[in-house]
C-alpha cells in the first residue's frame, strides 16, 4: 500500500531580514554566450531589492535563475535555503511568485479569471481565503473596475497590472518582478513601488528589474548594478549611484544629485546646455 503525499501547504510568515533567496556563484550560458558570471545575489525579507543595469547586463536571466525557471551551469541557487531544484513545482510556486517582461494568453480569459490563476498552488482548499486574495489585489492594482472584460482587449498598460494582480494574488513571500513599470503611465508607476515597499513591509522579500535609476533610488531599500553579467556594485542606492560607476556602466556621462525636497539621489544623463 502506497501512502500519498500530503499536498504542502503555504511556508510560515518569514522574518525581516531573512535570506529567502539567494545565488552563490551563479553561472549561466545561454545561445553559446556567457550571460551570468559568478553572481553572487541575496534576497531579504523585509526589503525591496532593485536589479538595474543595461540592456544585455543579465538582469532578466539572474530574476529568472532566482525563480528557479532558469538552471544554472555553475553556482546554486536557493530558495528558503534549500536548491530551487529540490522544491516541487508547487512547492515552489507557495514560496516565491514571478512577474514576466510581457503577459500573453491565447484563450479570452477575463480579468479575474486571469488574476485568480495565482490561487492555483493552493488547490481550492480556502475558497473563501482565494476570493479574498483576488478581490485584494484587484484592488491594490486598481483593476477591479474592469474585471469582466477580456484580458485581450485590454491595453498593454491594463494589462500589466492584471499580470501584477496575479502575482500578488499568490501570496508568496518572495516576489519577483521583471519591468513592472515599463508599459505603465506615471501614476501608475508609483503605484507599482508602492505596492512593493508594502510587501516589504509587511516581510516578504521584493527582488524588481528596474530601468527607471529614479524609481530605484526612491523605492529601492537595495540596489544590485549589473554590467556583462556581473555584479558591478550592491549596496543602498546612496551608496552605489556614483556618477563614475553609472557612467562607466551605461557608457553615458550621468549626473547624480539629491533631490532639493526629498534628499533621494536623481540620476539623470549629463546634456550640453
Amino acid at each position: 500500500m502506497r501512502l500519498r503525499r500530503p499536498n504542502p501547504g503555504p511556508p510560515p510568515p518569514p522574518a525581516v531580514g531573512a535570506v529567502l533567496a539567494e545565488g552563490e556563484g551563479v553561472h549561466v550560458r545561454l545561445g553559446g554566450r556567457s550571460v551570468l558570471v559568478g553572481v553572487d545575489i541575496v534576497a531579504r525579507g523585509g526589503e525591496v531589492l532593485a536589479l538595474v543595469g543595461p540592456n544585455g547586463a543579465g538582469k532578466s536571466t539572474l530574476l529568472a535563475a532566482l525563480a528557479g525557471d532558469v538552471a544554472p551551469g555553475g553556482g546554486v541557487v536557493r530558495v528558503f535555503g534549500r536548491p530551487a531544484t529540490e522544491w516541487s513545482a508547487r512547492e515552489l510556486a507557495l514560496r516565491r511568485a514571478v512577474l514576466p517582461q510581457s503577459a500573453a494568453l491565447s484563450f479570452p480569459f477575463t480579468v479575474a479569471d486571469v488574476v485568480e490563476m495565482g490561487r492555483a498552488p493552493y488547490g481550492g482548499a480556502d475558497p473563501d481565503e482565494d476570493e479574498l486574495a483576488v478581490a485584494e489585489a484587484m484592488a491594490a492594482t486598481e483593476v477591479t473596475a474592469f474585471a469582466e472584460r477580456s484580458f485581450g482587449a485590454l491595453s498593454g498598460g491594463e494589462r500589466a497590472r492584471v499580470a501584477l494582480a496575479r502575482v500578488l494574488a499568490q501570496r508568496a513571500p518572495v516576489l519577483l518582478l521583471d519591468e513592472p513599470t515599463a508599459a505603465l503611465d506615471l501614476r501608475h508607476q508609483e503605484l507599482v513601488l508602492r505596492l512593493c515597499r508594502q510587501r516589504a513591509r509587511a516581510g516578504d522579500a521584493v527582488v524588481v528589474v528596474l530601468h527607471d535609476l529614479a524609481l530605484a533610488a526612491a523605492y529601492a531599500h537595495r540596489v544590485a548594478i549589473l554590467r556583462a553579467g556581473r555584479v558591478a556594485a550592491d549596496g543602498p542606492p546612496a551608496e552605489v549611484f556614483e556618477e563614475r560607476l553609472l557612467s562607466e556602466v551605461y557608457d553615458q556621462p550621468v549626473e547624480v544629485f539629491p533631490h532639493p525636497r526629498t534628499g533621494v539621489a536623481v540620476v539623470a544623463p549629463r546634456r550640453s546646455p
